[in-house]
């Protein structure tokens, strides 16, 4: 592990991402970026703060309005609705590796040619 207590700006937020994205545990983004646990949860923890800060927060984060509802699909349907009833808003372009049963694969196939 590198002993240096500040990395760059660039390097957090790989951190960050990295985190986010793979869920990994702390010891193993250690591994990965060659730092010790604590600057890994440091780090994390600082750009988790810089996200939910006030100046960069409202002007990057928006919810969609309530006027627009929920797709008919999702409210009309008894297996999507108690999921998704409190949902608020989406994250655009996102997509979440999904395990579907193999006669509904094709369905979740998405234009990154991975299931989600």
């Amino acid at each position: 592990h590198q002993a240096s207590t500040h990395i760059s700006l660039e390097e957090q937020l790989a951190i960050f991402l990295y985190i986010c994205v793979t869920g990994l545990p702390i010891r193993h983004i250690g591994e990965r970026f060659q730092r010790s646990n604590d600057m890994i949860s440091m780090y994390f923890h600082k750009m988790v703060n810089l996200f939910a800060s006030e100046p960069l927060y409202s002007r990057y984060i928006s919810f969609a309005s309530s006027t627009i509802g929920m797709h008919p699909k999702i409210m009309n349907n008894f297996r999507f609705w108690p999921y998704f009833k409190d949902a608020i808003s989406t994250i655009d372009g996102s997509h979440i590796p999904a395990f579907p049963p193999q006669h509904d694969r094709a369905v979740y196939h998405n234009r990154k040619g991975f299931m989600s």
